[in-house]
């Protein structure tokens, strides 16, 4: 098992996003960092729909997750962001 961890200093907080890696899929998924969106269960929303998927299907689960919650407040922080967090964290 490989453990991943990649980290990207947006305009205003730090997005970390970590997993580990069992058969090309993302397992036990974290995100933190010190950014603020609300509501607040978002971040956990995101790490349950990335676990368990191959690791080239990730960056496609996070556009389509941001693109159904239309009632996601991220100030300073977008999409983008944690698509770059996630790259990082592959490239690991």
């Amino acid at each position: 098992m490989k453990h991943h961890v990649g980290e990207h200093k947006a305009k205003k907080g730090l997005i970390r996003i970590e997993f580990d890696e069992r058969d090309g899929r993302a397992e036990n998924v974290r995100i933190t960092g010190d950014f603020f969106i609300h509501p607040e269960e978002t971040v956990h929303e995101l790490e349950s729909r990335l676990e368990g998927h191959k690791l080239e299907e990730l960056e496609g689960i996070i556009d389509e997750f941001f693109a159904m919650r239309l009632d996601v407040e991220m100030p300073y922080i977008n999409v983008e962001d944690f698509k770059i967090a996630l790259k990082k964290a592959l490239e690991g």
